[in-house]
């Protein structure tokens, strides 16, 4: 994959109209699952590959934000500001050490966000009113999502096109995992017709466990799980306290190839699709499949067989 082009500045589009950029929110409610470690390096592997990308921190506990380096009180306005209308998303928008990878950093503050918003008619759509309008010039905007599925996290489902799961494969991920597609469901009836599960990314991957492979099969069974998968490394554990994405970290470790590796797949697109926003114009896109029903927990004697697509 292209290294960063140094200067930081997109590259000229000439006369064409540039496409939209594409919006994926990085949801699990499952704590402890890799989904800031997944928003920074993912956002980190798109600008790699030259295109704009803005990561968006919807946490109240701002790991994205100190993850690319953008530490508290580095800056005046945040996401908090901007979901209370007190500010324009321009406002809160942030430069990192990444060429082509900016921020909007997130604080305590949006904790009482849900609060302020709680009886406001427009409460679920805050961030999507806020963000898509105000984006133009992005290849990706990556959403970090808190773990939970209060209304910071429904705002971002609200606001987004995509959603990329993040799974550590152990029993208890699975049930998670129907909870969220329960309110994914949920949100697309209701407030995001467009919402589509883009995959599963199989996280803090084992290869000795044989539990490992159960919830894998398990989970291949009934989604899309990408290829690329995410070891194990602590060299993603150690970059965060840096403030760095393991690709400036530590680009040849195996976590940093890991993120580049599913930055070329979503790029790449799955078999037929073209998912890469150089040549994606939103009004080319199927109607979203239907999405599969969530698997049951793994049990003894035989998985399920009738494997289906992607959701």
């Amino acid at each position: 994959m292209p290294s960063p082009k140094e200067g930081g500045a997109p590259r000229k589009a000439g006369s064409a109209p540039k496409p939209p950029p594409v919006v994926f929110a990085v949801a699990n409610q499952k704590g402890g699952v890799g989904k800031t470690t997944t928003s920074v390096n993912l956002a980190a592997s798109f600008a790699a590959a030259e295109c704009r990308t803005l990561l968006v921190d919807c946490d109240p506990q701002g790991n994205a934000s100190s993850g690319v380096g953008v530490r508290r009180g580095s800056f005046e306005v945040s996401l908090y500001d901007v979901m209370i209308g007190q500010a324009e998303l321009k406002q809160a928008i942030v430069p990192t050490e990444v060429p082509l990878l900016d921020v909007v950093p997130a604080t305590q503050d949006l904790v009482a966000a849900e609060l302020e918003l709680v009886d406001a008619d427009d409460r679920a759509v805050r961030l999507r009113h806020a963000l898509r309008p105000h984006v133009d010039g992005y290849a990706f905007v990556v959403l970090d999502c808190p773990p939970s599925l209060g209304l910071l996290t429904l705002n971002a489902l609200t606001a987004a096109h995509r959603v990329l799961v993040p799974l550590q494969c152990e029993y208890y991920a699975l049930e998670g995992l129907t909870h969220l597609m329960a309110t994914i469901d949920r949100v697309r009836s209701v407030f995001n017709p467009e919402l589509t599960v883009e995959g599963v990314v199989l996280t803090m991957f084992d290869g000795r466990n044989s539990l490992t492979h159960q919830v894998a099969d398990e989970v291949k069974a009934h989604f899309r799980v990408f290829d690329a998968i995410i070891p194990r490394n602590v060299k993603l554990s150690e970059a965060p306290s840096h403030g760095k994405p393991a690709l400036l970290y530590d680009a040849q470790s195996k976590g940093a190839q890991g993120y580049l590796s599913l930055a070329r797949e979503i790029l790449e697109g799955p078999p037929g699709a073209a998912a890469d926003p150089k040549t994606r114009q939103r009004g080319e896109t199927a109607e979203p499949e239907p999405q599969a029903e969530p698997p049951p927990p793994p049990t003894t004697g035989a998985r399920a067989r009738d494997a289906r697509p992607r959701s």
